[in-house]
Formats: C-alpha cells, sequence, structure tokens
C-alpha cells in the first residue's frame, strides 16, 4: 500500500494471482463455434442478433435485391425521417437542431414553435447545479478522466434528488431533461477543475446562458473569452445531433436497456452507460483518429503522393507504425459497408470549418485518407463486407479545429448521446415488465470438491 491512499498495488504476488484467474477462466475458441454461440451477439456475417424492438431509431446498410441481400449506402432513421432531412430541415433556416431532434427522439415527433419554445426553457431552467456542487464535487479530487467525472457527477446528483428512486414516467421524464440541461456543465467544469489542479492551468466557471443553445453554452462556457463564430456553434450543433442516436443495438443504449430492466434508478442506469461508452472501441475512437493522423504527418515526407499515404496505411494494417494495433482508425463500422451517412453529412461542413481555420491542406489529407483505405484494406485482408469513413473520422478533425482539449472528446460524445440513452430508458420502462437476461452456457467439467489439506 501507498503511504497517501490506502489502495493494493500490482505486486509480483497480485499478478501471479492474475495468471491464476486467467489460466483457469480462458475458454477454448472452438467451444464458441460449437455451441453456435453468438459472440458480441453478432453472428458470423457481423450481423446483430435481434434482442428488442424500437421506435426510436433505424439503420439501414443492406436491402433486399430479386430475393438477395446486397450492402447499400448507409442511411440513419430518427423517429422514422432520414437524419439528411433532419440536418436539412434546421439549417436551411438557420437554426440549431439539438434541442429540436432531442424533443423528437424523446417524444416521437418534431414539435411546432410553440412546443420547440417551452422544450427549450424546460432546458434553461435545467441548466443549473445544486449549491455548492461545483465546488465540493466537480473540483474535489479531479478525476484524469473526464468520463470518470461524468459518472460520478451523475451518481452523486442522486444524493440531492429526493425522488431518485422513483422510476413512474414522469419522474423519470423530469431526471432525465435534468440530465440532458447539466451535461455540457458536468463536462466543462470537470474539464477546467483537471486543468487547473493536475495541469496548472487557470480555472473559468462560466455560467450558460438561457438564451443560447446547447451547441453555444458549451463553446461559450469552455473558452476563457467566452467567444465563438457562428460556423463554430453550427458545426458543433451538427456534430451533437449526429452523436445523439444510433439504433438501439450500440453498446451504450443496449447497456441502457439492460440496467434499466432490472428497475434500477435513473442515475444508475445513466452511470452505466458512461461507463460503456468510456471504452475506447465504442466512444473513444475519434482521438484515435487525430493521433494517427498526426503519426501520418510525421512518417510521410510528401502527404500529397497517394503512393506514399497508401504505404503508411498499409504499415498500419501490417503493425509496424503508431500503435501497432493493426487498425486504420476511423475506417470500417460494424453495421455500414458502403458508407456512413452521419459521415457523408458531416464531411461538407468539415470542410466549411477546415477553410475558415486555415487548415485545408489537412482536410485534403483526410480526404485522401479516406479514398485511400478501403482500397489497402480490402487488398490486405479478406473481409466479408466493405469498409468506409466513419462519423469518428471527421468528429475528432472537427473537435482539434475547435480547439477541443482531447479530454472532452468522448465527454462530448456523451453530452449528445444522453438524449438517446433518455429516449431507450423511457422506451425499457414504458414497454416491458421483463428483465433481460441472455443465456449463458457453461462448459465447466463437474469436479468433486478436494479437502484442504488434500490440494
Amino acid at each position: 500500500m501507498t503511504a497517501d491512499h490506502n489502495i493494493l498495488e500490482v505486486t509480483p504476488r497480485v499478478e501471479a494471482l492474475a495468471e491464476i484467474c486467467r489460466t483457469n477462466s480462458r475458454i477454448d475458441p472452438a467451444l464458441y463455434k460449437q455451441y453456435d454461440v453468438k459472440r458480441g451477439l453478432r453472428d458470423l456475417s457481423g450481423k446483430g442478433v435481434l434482442a428488442g424492438l424500437t421506435n426510436i431509431s433505424d439503420i439501414i446498410s443492406q436491402k433486399e435485391v430479386n430475393g438477395e441481400t446486397v450492402p447499400c449506402e448507409g442511411e440513419l432513421y430518427y423517429r422514422g425521417i432520414n437524419i439528411n432531412d433532419l440536418v436539412q430541415g434546421f439549417m436551411k433556416e438557420g437554426r440549431k437542431g439539438y434541442e429540436e431532434v432531442a424533443y423528437l427522439l424523446l417524444f416521437g415527433k418534431l414539435p411546432d414553435a410553440g412546443q420547440l419554445a417551452d422544450f427549450k426553457g424546460l432546458l434553461a431552467q435545467g441548466r443549473t447545479l445544486p449549491t455548492n456542487f461545483t465546488r465540493d464535487v466537480i473540483m474535489k479530487a479531479p478525476p484524469h478522466d473526464m468520463m470518470n467525472s461524468l459518472s460520478r457527477s451523475v451518481l452523486t446528483l442522486a444524493s440531492y434528488d429526493n425522488y431518485a428512486d422513483d422510476i413512474s414516467l414522469p419522474n423519470v421524464l423530469r431526471q432525465c431533461l435534468m440530465l440532458v440541461s447539466v451535461f455540457p456543465m458536468l463536462a466543462v467544469y470537470s474539464y477546467h477543475a483537471y486543468n487547473h489542479y493536475e495541469c496548472g492551468g487557470s480555472m473559468y466557471i462560466h455560467y450558460p446562458s438561457d438564451s443560447l443553445s446547447t451547441a453555444s453554452n458549451f463553446l461559450r462556457m469552455l473558452r476563457p473569452d467566452m467567444q465563438y463564430t457562428p460556423l463554430e456553434a453550427s458545426v458543433l450543433d451538427l456534430a451533437l445531433v449526429l452523436h445523439m442516436e444510433h439504433g438501439g443495438g450500440n453498446n451504450s443504449s443496449f447497456t441502457t436497456h439492460v440496467v434499466t430492466s432490472s428497475g434500477t434508478d435513473t442515475y444508475s442506469a445513466i452511470a452505466a452507460a458512461l461507463g460503456s461508452l468510456k471504452g475506447p472501441k465504442h466512444g473513444g475512437a475519434n482521438y484515435k483518429v487525430v493521433q494517427m493522423f498526426e503519426d501520418l504527418k510525421r512518417n510521410v515526407s510528401d502527404a500529397h503522393d497517394d503512393e506514399q499515404v497508401a504505404d503508411y496505411l498499409d504499415k498500419l494494417l501490417r503493425r509496424e507504425v503508431f500503435d501497432r494495433k493493426g487498425l486504420i482508425y476511423g475506417l470500417g463500422h460494424a453495421v455500414y459497408s458502403i458508407s456512413d451517412p452521419r459521415a457523408q453529412v458531416f464531411k461538407s461542413f468539415v470542410g466549411q470549418l477546415a477553410k475558415e481555420k486555415g487548415r485545408d491542406e489537412d482536410f485534403a489529407l483526410y480526404s485522401t485518407v479516406a479514398r485511400l483505405a478501403p482500397k489497402v484494406i480490402a487488398k490486405e485482408r479478406q473481409i466479408y463486407k466493405g469498409v468506409s469513413a466513419n462519423v469518428d473520422f471527421y468528429s475528432g478533425f472537427v473537435y482539434s479545429m475547435l480547439g477541443l482539449p482531447p479530454e472532452l472528446y468522448t465527454p462530448v460524445f456523451a453530452m449528445a448521446r444522453i438524449v438517446g440513452w433518455s429516449a431507450h430508458r423511457l422506451e425499457e420502462l414504458i414497454n416491458t415488465d421483463k428483465i433481460i437476461r441472455p443465456a449463458y452456457r457453461c462448459v465447466q467439467p463437474e469436479i468433486g470438491y478436494t479437502p484442504l489439506g488434500e490440494r
């Protein structure tokens, strides 16, 4: 144990125990095929096992043509409305879309002008934290990971709620709206506490404005001078809309369904979803993309040379460069093959922001990699479906242009996805009273008990 805190360290004894655990817990991979286990709740072709029904969103990546299933351009629908139509709808009128789309996902229909104004008022009213919460919770022992700080803050908010365990629909909706409102504050204030206490930076605690959108308030609270351009706010708003929801089967939304089905409280369910999103296989990919491009520029003498760029991508797949994981980050998706519609929507606005920020060269390089990588992957590996740039491919680049610190990349994702999680929690409570309990087959042979003295 260390002198200043009572936490076990990883000693040789603990390492030896870990090896015992590893040896006795390992399962022969062949058994998964023998018993037809859908690992990751997916079949061998990568298609997800049907585990539930939802009205909230739909993902389309393949269609039936002449009796055969063939890949198609990716499509994403929120409550039956194509994401392209949604984005074009609010952008052509010069409006931010986060609040409008949040209403759609939570209540199942687009709001009229009066309903939208009322909903914005509810969110503005909810943008407040309990007295001294920022000082006593967020600033106290700030962790290095903002997602851990978010989870701790969400669970602590339950202590301030006299009806924390009430899972009646009106009360859960109240809790969800409050969390949607305060997530930007929790994320930004956690970062400022970390930056001050751990990195020696200045402390800024700016209050949100009732008259501003969620995206504008986030930039206002984050930046020392509270200034931002209209394009910056619009692109961040678009990012939030595109990350808000993605089918009931994504890991964190499924986690929300599973935990909600046990009858637990809202704070516990959302904390569980945050824990899922924190995982690098789910919410942390966008920063990996940024790091990968930094490494690419260090290792390629001419970023305009397709041959050099393709050679670097090939080395990525062969585990010779960057983190040696054999991955081209931001390429490929569990569902989409030909295209990710979120990336398609994002790309043109990313180009506009790159022009404003003087980063046209970087955007050109991203476009080059998006064009070359699928060919390199197809040549190097046998894959059951095509690959294309996904939304994470561009979102990290956008966040870097917005000056967001890397520590906030995944919390921004959570800031968007809290709406989807809330919608799925409400849907689970409305439609089922059964706890989700999948089957696991035990493959441990029966053995007898050996007395202590004979072991």
